[in-house]
């Protein structure tokens, strides 16, 4: 009995990981293994000197987009990439952190910018997003991948199992508060610029702000969830198919998120129309019901991606507040979560 037990639980090893391959790329440590059949990449940024030194894990899940984590670019004759994290500087979270993000599915891991497109997102050869990029680009499956790489990692033996921190920014954000929902292990959530009702509410709230008595755009929002909700297992598309935005919209973050007894931190832009009253409201409701492990941090006058708006409503890129907010994000989690 036990020698089918043990059996059973290698086979499934075998099935959940293919074998494991490391490599150092751009001073981040690369783990590529397979996840049920599929390639998956995985980063880990750690302290200079401190790759071996015991820390627990800050686990971080992307935004939407089928965009490489690393995008190389050419400058003085030489290579380079762009920020893989969204903050440049990592010095706030890498003292008692070992930082990990994991590749959107059947991405390339690193591209050269000039053959992306202008929104740094990937194309095949068709010109289109990837066929299995669009198949598993759906918050199950991205919930539970992360979470078995998760549990893979923190058997490795420069993993603390003392604290495991979850963050994640706009979609990342509701695939980071399904997981810390799904995966009692988590110990503090990072839930960053999403919207709490879902995503068809961050569609419909932006739209709100262009629409005119000529160009009712949001008549067409609803008339397109209603196609949704009559199949929402529908998988065409080239980006998000009916699953996808179904998934993501139903049930709303804030199911999950009122659950949750662990820290969590709330940050958002104030002028980010797309969510701004749907976390509002939320930030109402979790005083209602004195929810007292959360906490909020609003950023006032700056967008999605804490950049502030001009006078003219453009957003001015030469004011790159993200390394602020992942400070915050340090200083929030020695109170909350350090010794």
């Amino acid at each position: 009995m036990k020698l089918s037990i043990l059996t059973s639980f290698l086979m499934l090893s075998t099935i959940l990981f293919g074998q494991k391959t490391d490599s150092v790329l751009y001073g981040f440590r690369h783990l590529k293994i397979v996840y049920k059949g599929d390639p998956v990449d995985i980063l880990i940024k750690s302290r200079a000197g401190e790759e071996q030194t015991k820390k627990p894990l800050f686990f971080f899940c992307q935004g939407s987009l089928p965009i490489p984590l690393m995008i190389r670019y050419y400058k003085d004759n030489k290579t380079t990439i762009y920020n893989v994290f969204p903050f440049a500087n990592l010095d706030s979270l890498l003292i008692d952190f070992h930082l990990v993000i994991i590749g959107k599915p059947y991405i390339p891991l690193i591209v050269d910018e000039n053959l992306l497109n202008n929104d740094m997102t990937y194309n095949d050869s068709s010109k289109n997003f990837p066929p299995k990029y669009i198949a598993h680009n759906l918050l199950s499956y991205y919930t539970d991948r992360n979470i078995k790489i998760i549990e893979f990692l923190r058997k490795l033996p420069y993993v603390s199992k003392s604290k495991l921190v979850v963050a994640g920014h706009s979609e990342g954000s509701t695939i980071a508060a399904k997981m810390a929902y799904s995966y009692p292990k988590i110990t503090a959530l990072i839930y960053s610029g999403g919207n709490p009702l879902g995503r068809m509410m961050t569609i419909v709230s932006r739209a709100r702000t262009t629409e005119t008595d000529s160009l009712k755009q949001v008549d067409l929002l609803f008339q397109n969830w209603k196609n949704i909700i009559a199949s929402p297992a529908n998988m065409d598309g080239n980006g998000d198919t009916n699953r996808g935005t179904f998934e993501f919209s139903y049930p709303p973050p804030i199911n999950y998120l009122m659950k949750l007894r662990i820290p969590v931190l709330v940050t958002y832009g104030t002028k980010d129309y797309g969510l701004i009253q749907p976390v509002d409201y939320f930030r109402l409701e979790t005083i209602r019901l004195a929810k007292t492990n959360f906490t909020f941090k609003d950023y006032i006058g700056v967008e999605h991606n804490f950049f502030p708006l001009k006078e003219n409503g453009e957003i001015n890129y030469d004011v790159y507040n993200w390394d602020k907010v992942a400070n915050d994000w340090g200083m929030w989690l020695k109170k909350n979560q350090l010794p």
